[in-house]
């Protein structure tokens, strides 16, 4: 169990380092703008891995696929945008909310109100109480729920698409996300969305947020069971925080700390209890 729990750490650090590397790129072409690299070539490099014509199911309704990729492009629209306000240690945090409400939604079970409570308890440390320490934007923070509100959306709409169109439907989602969020990148940015410099940039991106990602927990998920994934993933907002303090050189308060653990810990429980329902898909 050793090497596929190390391959969806690496995947879960890979994520967070494509997210801070897509922040470099917002200077240049904006959050709207790096959406569209990040999504154009990570649905490259997903199509060039999974090869979904190889594996093309028919009959399969196109609905689940459409409703995926707008799951996908308003997550991560949502979420750079919030990046442009909010440390990503903060922002991923809060974008996990979704899958945490999607798991205690869906349950029946008393323990879930303690979950979350405990998630209530993180975000306000995290945006309440983080104002005694990190300055905290708050105009970030309705980008973080929405982004929140997607992955939501992307786990519910994951399940029919996975049903209806099996491993395909990762590349094919992030195409259509691809499609839908590569104009609006074009009209805030322009010209500058096409500029040769950034293609090391936007390469690595995609890469980071896509390919590898995507390449590592298909080898990690079938090799583990499905609430010890889904469980393991959700030590994720940690690794944003680190990947925040490396990189981007972004500290945040103790007190913020101490939401982002209660975040995990929520996000942690929930999983366990409810037996994987708020596992995301490879490529997310």
């Amino acid at each position: 169990m050793l090497l596929p729990l190390l391959a969806t750490t690496a995947a879960m650090a890979c994520f967070q380092a494509g997210a801070a590397v897509a922040k470099g790129l917002f200077p240049a072409v904006g959050p709207q703008g790096a959406a569209a690299l990040r999504l154009t070539f990570g649905a490259l490099f997903l199509i060039v891995i999974g090869r979904p014509w190889r594996r093309w199911p028919t009959p399969a309704p196109l609905w689940p696929i459409v409703g995926l990729g707008l799951a996908v492009a308003g997550s991560v629209l949502c979420f750079f945008q919030a990046l442009t306000h909010l440390p990503l240690g903060v922002a991923l945090p809060l974008q996990f909310i979704g899958p945490l409400g999607v798991a205690v939604a869906t349950s029946r079970k008393l323990s879930d109100l303690l979950w979350t409570a405990l998630a209530a308890a993180g975000v306000w440390s995290l945006v309440g109480a983080g104002q005694a320490g990190t300055h905290i934007d708050l105009g970030g923070v309705p980008w973080a729920l929405g982004a929140a509100v997607g992955w939501a959306s992307y786990i519910l709409c994951g399940r029919a698409a996975g049903a209806a169109w099996g491993q395909t439907a990762a590349p094919l989602s992030l195409g259509v996300a691809a499609v839908i969020v590569l104009p609006v990148g074009i009209v805030h940015a322009g010209a500058a969305l096409f500029d040769p410099a950034l293609l090391p940039l936007a390469l690595g991106v995609g890469l980071l947020s896509g390919a590898l990602p995507f390449a590592l927990e298909l080898y990690a998920m079938p090799r583990l069971p499905a609430r010890t994934f889904a469980t393991y993933t959700s030590l994720e907002p940690a690794f944003s925080v680190l990947v925040g303090l490396i990189v981007l050189h972004e500290r945040l308060a103790p007190i913020q700390l101490a939401g982002v653990a209660a975040v995990i810990a929520a996000a942690a429980g929930a999983t366990w209890a409810n037996a994987g329902k708020a596992a995301p898909m490879p490529g997310a």
